[in-house]
């Protein structure tokens, strides 16, 4: 069984390495060139390449960054939440388990300029926004991925709450520390090994985002929200030039690699 598993994930991998490595067009199979490297030297110099990858950075920054924070601070509140607990529980976690396609459609209606309820009542207020501008797009796929995968963080920063220790807890009690200071130098401190492993599955994650460009925004306005993901499709199965979506999506798997060595030094580091 392990073997078949084995196989089953080797060949793609292996197919997608030798189709990097050529000319590989879907309009034309039977001429298939040996390119070496030069797929991967032409990437690194493609313009739109390196604005996908720049969108996708920003993203995953942006929208992993705005979770933590969310998702650290509900779980302090739910902590000290009695009352109707579980059901907050249940209602803050219900996004998490909608498909994300489904997220991108609904907020595409719901942020319509034209016929989104939000920006209906935003002109009631005199506030005249236009969700997917140029300006706005990519932060506000950042503001949609983070009313989906806030409630993750919450999960994980509430099973980290629940098992800390109470002893430290007590001890800045008597020693007269106040709530801030209690949160800065003894939850915060034994919650980073939760809060670093939250970031990596979070941030490996947001790199794979495509559902809510290809829903709402189709990389637009220009290439303001045209993510890795997306490119690659564009590249692979639009134009059918799959040598340079392979090689792109190798690179896309290295910076990723570098991004889980880094968070993973810092998670064993002391």
């Amino acid at each position: 069984m392990t073997l078949l598993l084995a196989a089953v994930m080797a060949y793609p991998l292996v197919f997608s390495a030798w189709i990097s490595l050529h000319d590989y067009r879907l309009t034309r199979l039977y001429d298939v060139r040996f390119r070496g490297l030069d797929n991967y030297l032409y990437i690194f110099g493609d313009a739109p390449f390196l604005k996908a990858m720049t969108n996708t950075l920003m993203f995953v920054a942006g929208a992993v960054s705005l979770e933590l924070v969310l998702g650290l601070g509900l779980a302090l509140l739910l902590q000290r939440l009695v009352r109707f607990q579980n059901f907050a529980r249940a209602v803050l976690l219900a996004p998490m388990f909608i498909t994300p396609i489904a997220v991108g459609l609904m907020f595409r209606f719901m942020l319509s300029s034209e016929l989104g309820v939000i920006p209906h009542y935003l002109r009631l207020m005199g506030l005249g926004v236009d969700w997917f501008s140029a300006d706005l797009a990519l932060f506000s796929l950042m503001l949609i991925d983070a009313w989906q995968w806030t409630p993750f963080m919450l999960l994980m920063f509430l099973a980290g709450l629940e098992a800390l220790p109470r002893s430290p807890f007590e001890a800045a009690k008597v020693d007269g520390a106040s709530p801030w200071m209690t949160f800065w130098h003894v939850t915060l401190p034994m919650l980073r090994p939760v809060i670093l492993v939250a970031l990596i599955i979070r941030a490996l994650d947001a790199f794979k985002v495509f559902e809510y460009v290809y829903a709402i925004t189709r990389g637009g306005p220009g290439d303001a929200t045209e993510v890795i993901l997306f490119h690659i499709y564009k590249t692979g199965f639009r134009f059918f030039r799959m040598g340079e979506a392979a090689a792109m999506a190798f690179i896309l798997i290295a910076i990723t690699l570098v991004l889980v060595v880094i968070l993973y030094s810092a998670m064993q580091r002391k």
